[in-house]
């Protein structure tokens, strides 16, 4: 009867012991996975499938799915282990290394300008690639981090921007004789100031390129703020003669294509007055004509002698002579003139 009880004490010790062991609790910003002697629970036999990774990248980095736990409580055999994780949304300075103190991140122009570039991610675990960030990759944040400063000098080293490139091309100015250049002149050797325009294209394209990164390193970037691009002292002061240059060159071009504007505005206006003008003119004319030609078909050439006849009186009136040519003159004067017309 002693051994029986015994017996009973420490099975009722051991499953005291086992059963407060077992459960775990998961937090609302936490998920976790079971690993059951050295293996964490999958879902079957399915994989990470990203589109944003080609086919030769689906095949390296080829991750199973994770049966994930969410908050609340779970219980747990003596012989797994849970694997929590915390997928809140961390942030953290893009100079961040742990091999070495850094305070920014150099990198190259593409006119071979070196500048100190700053700013943070935003970043979490993601659910849907568990295994890479928990076991698949070792210290996966500084894998991504390498692979974002990558990314970030490469695009550095061949950034232009999009407006000049497209006046370069033939846009606003590249039309006039001589636009290429002047365009070209403008814009050579200031990329530090292009970046510095367009932070928003380079943080979107930074973005763009790192959305692969939760199917390789199992985690994701929720945002890429690259907030400071410094050159050194000597390239910022002549960076600051040419952008004092550039927009005095910009001002010129507004004044010269204002006054441009103006003066074919005024030039049209012009033609326009001397068109009405001469239409107005014409105008008395034309119904003169178009009147004498319809007294002639309705009345013949004595009803047009007569019509102009009476026209006359009016300026007969006004006249202080008047010079009456008999017939015997007016045929003397025929001859002559057309004699002359002979010659």
């Amino acid at each position: 009867m002693t051994l029986v009880a015994f017996f009973a004490g420490v099975l009722v010790y051991f499953g005291i012991t086992v059963l407060s062991r077992a459960w775990f609790v998961v937090k609302p910003n936490e998920r976790a996975v079971l690993v059951t002697l050295g293996r964490a629970q999958r879902l079957g036999n399915q994989f990470v499938k990203d589109p944003n990774m080609s086919e030769d990248e689906q095949k390296r980095y080829r991750y199973p799915l994770l049966r994930i736990l969410g908050p609340g409580w779970h219980f747990k055999w003596p012989w797994q282990r849970p694997v929590v994780e915390d997928i809140a949304t961390h942030s953290i300075d893009i100079t961040w290394d742990p091999t070495k103190q850094q305070s920014t991140i150099e990198a190259v122009t593409k006119d071979n300008l070196t500048t100190g570039i700053d700013g943070q991610l935003r970043w979490r675990v993601a659910q849907s690639n568990f295994y890479a960030y928990s076991f698949g990759v070792d210290s996966p944040l500084e894998h991504v981090m390498g692979y974002f400063v990558s990314v970030l000098r490469e695009r550095v080293a061949n950034f232009v921007d999009p407006r000049g490139q497209s006046l370069v091309e033939g846009g606003e100015l590249g039309g006039a004789d001589g636009g290429a250049e002047i365009v070209a002149e403008l814009s050579e050797g200031v990329s530090i100031n292009d970046l510095r325009k367009n932070l928003p294209l380079l943080n979107d394209y930074m973005e763009q390129q790192c959305r692969a990164t939760g199917a390789r390193y199992g985690i994701e970037l929720d945002a890429a703020l690259i907030t400071q691009i410094d050159p050194p002292p000597a390239v910022d002061r002549a960076l600051s003669a040419i952008n004092s240059t550039r927009n005095q060159v910009a001002a010129d071009i507004s004044t010269a294509r204002a006054d441009a504007e103006q003066q074919i505005t005024m030039s049209k206006r012009a033609v326009e007055i001397a068109h009405n003008n001469a239409q107005a003119e014409v105008a008395p004319l034309k119904e003169l004509a178009a009147t004498l030609k319809g007294i002639k078909a309705k009345g013949g050439t004595a009803a047009l002698i007569a019509y102009i006849r009476n026209m006359r009186i009016p300026l007969l009136g006004n006249a202080r002579r008047i010079v009456q040519m008999t017939a015997a003159t007016s045929a003397a004067a025929a001859t002559v003139e057309g004699g002359r017309h002979a010659q």
